[in-house]
């Protein structure tokens, strides 16, 4: 299994997999508690990728241009914190 994930796309790839994995039943205890930790960890990641995106969409004025993000989430992009 990966620590990493690399973008928002395998993320959702290595997520189907262990769905399907785990539907399959074939596994023991343990191994599903791990694939489901580590779906949990996928889902996380997702969920956050997509409000970062959001963010973004909402931070573009009519004519496409970025405006100043709001002072609130610029203090959360710099301290690094995840919502």
């Amino acid at each position: 299994m990966k620590d990493h994930t690399e973008n928002f796309e395998s993320a959702i790839g290595e997520l189907e997999t262990i769905v399907r994995t785990l539907e399959g039943g074939d596994l023991s205890l343990e191994q599903s508690l791990a694939l489901y930790e580590r779906g949990v960890a996928l889902s996380r990641f997702c969920h956050t990728r997509l409000e970062d995106a959001e963010r973004r969409i909402e931070l573009l004025n009519d004519r496409g241009e970025r405006t100043p993000a709001p002072e609130t989430l610029t203090q959360t992009l710099e301290d690094g914190e995840e919502t």
